[in-house]
């Protein structure tokens, strides 16, 4: 009885060993994601670029704003812009598709060729760590995303630098001010 009892404190004493020596990611650029073909995947091709980082859906009143995230990403991708989409069913479960129908609308109606990730959440208690950094408490912008088609403009730096609601439309002048204002900071 000892015996297992000290065997079973040794498994518990390793196993805590191994979950508190796993390093957290250092910045949004570590967190592991999967794109949209199901791949693992993370930000890291995309350091030292400026990112709009848009949560996505496929049957909204915005959805016809992939077209002006495409037009965005083609017309300020050569000086540093990606635009990184990220379906997320959670608001009027407006994103019911699989990854390879999102995948399919996207391209086939839009002409999406920016990069498109897997669907997470962006709220609650399944909120995705990608969204913990960019919306949670210690966020320079916390708070619950409201809707789809919020965005967030990283800068070259990593760091968060701007939120956008819903509403904002990708080729609006305070879009475009703020994209260029990111990718002219060095």
């Amino acid at each position: 009885m000892v015996a297992v009892m000290k065997t079973t404190l040794l498994l518990l004493a390793t196993i805590m060993t191994a979950i508190l020596s796993t390093p957290a990611a250092d910045s949004l650029y570590d967190i592991p994601l999967k794109d949209i073909d199901g791949k693992d995947a993370s930000l890291k091709p995309y350091a030292g670029k400026v990112m709009l980082v848009v949560n996505v859906a496929s049957h909204c009143g915005y959805t016809p704003q992939y077209a002006g995230l495409e037009a965005l990403y083609q017309k300020y991708s050569a000086q540093g812009l990606v635009v990184c989409g990220f379906p997320c069913n959670q608001f009027g479960g407006q994103e019911p598709g699989t990854p390879a129908e999102i995948k399919q609308f996207c391209t086939s109606k839009y002409d999406v060729t920016f990069p498109m990730f897997d669907k997470l959440e962006v709220n609650g208690p399944k909120r995705h760590p990608l969204y913990v950094t960019l919306a949670g408490e210690t966020s320079p912008f916390p708070g619950n995303i409201h809707w789809n088609f919020t965005k967030f403009l990283i800068g070259r730096d990593g760091k968060i630098v701007g939120r956008f609601d819903s509403k904002v439309k990708p080729d609006s002048d305070e879009m475009s001010k703020a994209v260029e204002a990111a990718l002219a900071a060095k």
